[in-house]
């Protein structure tokens, strides 16, 4: 048996199509969505995101206001800048992009985005609402997998074992209250699990998020199980760089009845997810269904 390969560029795509079509109706009715994104320093990889946020935001018709700030800025010049975004009514979503230079609290600058312009879901009150099962800006990341579970595996997801490797504030804990939502049974497992892999074997679905290359191999995964790898790390073979995933690939795809690649798996998606996410938002700013 060979995996389904997971297709998250052509599931992204047709995300962001959806995101196209309602930022089309929007404009209409007179509200143009407009995301604001944060950028403080100059690390190469952040540089990398944002410049690939604003251009799907742009190729959305979403408008984009990019904001480039210095790593020295002081915390105070940030919650100033986030402070006004949130007045600003052409603004309906504010991503600032982690990680933060450590003069500046990211638990301070994530509490000063106001909820309903929170289209990363960090903040606290979304993150309630997401525990409570009440409607919410959700975490991109875990909402694209969540997507991709549901193109794979139909809309219903009800009554299936899940298993989430990882319990990160992005990705793990938000992962599985989104399972828990669609009522699947949900196990979490981390650095602490003596059993982790026996664990592993029961799920019909395997979402892996630990940052450690190829952590998942086939004895963690039950023939005909789903595994939606998340991790993306970067190892050099033979002197040359390459990303892997937190899933052995090639062990796995044989046992798997279907597999994200890396890249080209999940990734696609979390951007997809921030523009529907920014969507939404300016939906619920307007007072519109």
């Amino acid at each position: 048996m060979s995996a389904l390969i997971i297709d998250g560029k052509a599931i992204a795509e047709k995300t962001l199509a959806n995101a196209r079509e309602e930022t089309a109706l929007l404009i209409k009715a007179g509200v143009h969505p407009g995301l604001a994104v944060v950028l403080v320093g100059e690390d190469p990889a952040s540089q990398v995101y944002v410049k690939n946020k604003v251009e799907k935001a742009r190729s959305c018709g979403i408008a984009s206001f990019e904001h480039r700030l210095s790593a020295k800025t002081p915390e105070t010049e940030l919650l100033s800048l986030i402070h006004r975004l949130n007045q600003d009514n052409a603004i309906h979503g504010i991503l600032v992009q982690l990680p933060l230079p450590p003069q500046i609290s990211e638990q301070k600058v994530l509490a000063a985005i106001r909820p309903e312009k929170d289209v990363d879901g960090f903040h606290a009150e979304n993150v309630g609402a997401l525990q409570q099962g009440r409607q919410a800006l959700t975490p991109c990341t875990p909402l694209g997998c969540l997507l991709l579970l549901k193109e794979t595996l139909g809309q219903d997801l009800s009554g299936k074992h899940a298993i989430v490797i990882g319990r990160s504030n992005i990705v793990g804990k938000p992962m599985a209250a989104l399972l828990l939502r669609e009522h699947c049974a949900v196990t979490i497992v981390h650095s602490r699990v003596k059993n982790a892999a026996a664990l592993s074997r029961e799920a019909d679905i395997v979402v892996a998020a630990v940052g450690r290359a190829g952590m998942v191999n086939a004895d963690w995964v039950k023939p005909g199980a789903t595994v939606i790898d998340v991790g993306i790390n970067r190892i050099t073979e033979n002197g040359k760089n390459r990303l892997v995933g937190d899933v052995d690939f090639t062990s796995v795809s044989p046992v798997a009845a279907a597999i994200t690649p890396v890249p080209g798996g999940v990734g696609p998606m979390t951007i997809a997810c921030l523009m529907q996410n920014t969507v939404h938002a300016a939906k619920a700013i307007a007072g519109l269904p």
